[in-house]
């Protein structure tokens, strides 16, 4: 660079270097504050100054100034940039914004599969309860002995009333149980939005089976005449934990009828359409999973009574139902 040339560039930075440091100042202010705990003069600045500092760095590369000088004003501009249209959105505003409007919205947007997950599962537990009251054979094919603890065709009445009622889980086994119900179905929650990308049969066949073993093992109880003493126990956790699934389901489903019927779109681009709601509805399912673990965990012991533990589950249910329902529409 001649002598001419770097006086031009000393002079340029001369001119305008006070403006650039203030606006370098605001910048980092906004970076470490946010935008909107700073003051309308400040915040009405930083905005005058990013445009004057984008405009010099047009001229500068114009007239070709010196290269530290441009590197200097782009990451300068870069910053600005950000400070002032990047949305400035705290980790608690993102909390309230996914809890009061995006996931609501999304179930709401997504209500079709939700529906075909809670079909499939009404389907298989429909399969599973008629299927053994002709065969209780089938119970040992649906359930997995883990499940099952013990428990099955041979077991007398007497024993699973026990495990439904007694006040002491860890002598009753209904802890072990319990433990081991969350961790299924958990699990198949997982896969059953996992797979559904692959053209949704796993989300199917895995949200149908789920329900299979749950009609086995009602059917199991009201052959013995517990079966409103069963439905009692599962309604604490199980409204929200089986609604937890079927979401899950609604969102592989929704990710799989993506790949499928991709419409005027790409595939890749369906998919990552759908994608932005299938998130939603997963982490939806998670949070009722984890809802559902601590009903089972203080209902189990704490709540005996069948119409009480009736009335917590599906009172739990409607506040999810209304929480969906109602929550993020537009006030008129």
């Amino acid at each position: 660079m001649s002598d001419a040339d770097l006086m031009r560039s000393a002079r340029f930075r001369k001119e305008r270097e006070a403006g650039w440091q203030r606006l370098e100042a605001l910048v980092t202010r906004a970076e470490r504050d946010g935008l909107q705990r700073m003051e309308f003069a400040e915040a009405r600045d930083l905005a005058a100054l990013y445009r004057q500092a984008t405009t010099s760095l047009a001229i500068a590369r114009e007239i070709s100034l010196d290269r530290a000088l441009l590197t200097y004003l782009e990451a300068l501009t870069a910053r600005a940039y950000l400070s002032v249209y990047a949305p400035q959105e705290r980790l608690g505003g993102l909390f309230r914004k996914f809890f009061t409007q995006s996931a609501p919205q999304a179930i709401r947007r997504s209500w079709l599969f939700i529906a075909i997950g809670f079909l499939c599962m009404g389907l298989g537990v429909l399969a599973g309860y008629f299927l053994y009251l002709e065969n209780p054979a089938w119970f040992h094919v649906f359930m997995p002995p883990e499940l099952a603890g013990g428990r099955g065709p041979s077991s007398t009445t007497e024993a699973l009333r026990r495990v439904i009622y007694d006040e002491n889980p860890a002598s009753s086994g209904l802890g072990a149980f319990a433990t081991t119900l969350f961790s299924h179905n958990t699990r198949i929650a997982i896969f059953v939005f996992g797979l559904g990308v692959f053209l949704c049969a796993p989300a199917i066949v895995l949200t149908f089976y789920n329900g299979l073993i749950l009609g086995a093992f009602y059917a199991l109880h009201v052959e013995r005449g517990l079966g409103a003493d069963l439905g009692g126990w599962l309604s604490i956790h199980g409204v929200t934990e089986i609604s937890a699934i079927c979401i899950a389901c609604g969102g592989g489903v929704k990710l799989g009828a993506a790949v499928l019927f991709p419409g005027s779109r790409t595939r890749k681009h369906a998919l990552q359409h759908a994608g932005k709601d299938a998130a939603k509805l997963a982490l939806v399912a998670a949070v009722m999973l984890v809802a559902a673990a601590l009903l089972e965990g203080f209902g189990r012991q704490l709540v005996q009574d069948m119409t009480a533990r009736y009335v917590i589950g599906w009172g739990v249910g409607l506040c999810w139902l209304s929480w969906f329902v109602f929550a993020g529409r537009a006030r008129t």
